[in-house]
């Protein structure tokens, strides 16, 4: 955890906040994520890959395997497995009354 990736197609950067013990195949646009910054003109994005990501936003699984922070935003899409990853509800803090 606390693994910057960054996006081979955009400029979307991440930090991994939550992760399976395996390796995921984790991509950005439809193309694989990297380890740091990526070098110019990695890679093709997928148009059907391009709904954005949002800075701030903490993107998931279905299955909650996966947690991630978007530190830099850009135009791919966050997918593993390709499926795409949403972004997380807030959670709802206790009443302080």
């Amino acid at each position: 955890m606390g693994q910057a990736l960054g996006s081979a197609v955009d400029g979307t950067k991440v930090i991994v906040t939550r992760a399976p013990a395996d390796d995921v195949d984790l991509t950005c646009g439809g193309v694989p994520m990297v380890d740091g910054e990526p070098t110019p003109d990695a890679g093709t994005a997928d148009p059907g890959r391009l709904d954005g990501t949002l800075l701030g936003k903490r993107y998931v699984d279905l299955e909650g395997t996966i947690e991630l922070l978007c530190t830099k935003p850009g135009e791919g899409s966050l997918a593993l497995g390709g499926a795409v990853l949403t972004t997380a509800e807030a959670k709802a803090l206790p009443s302080s009354d």
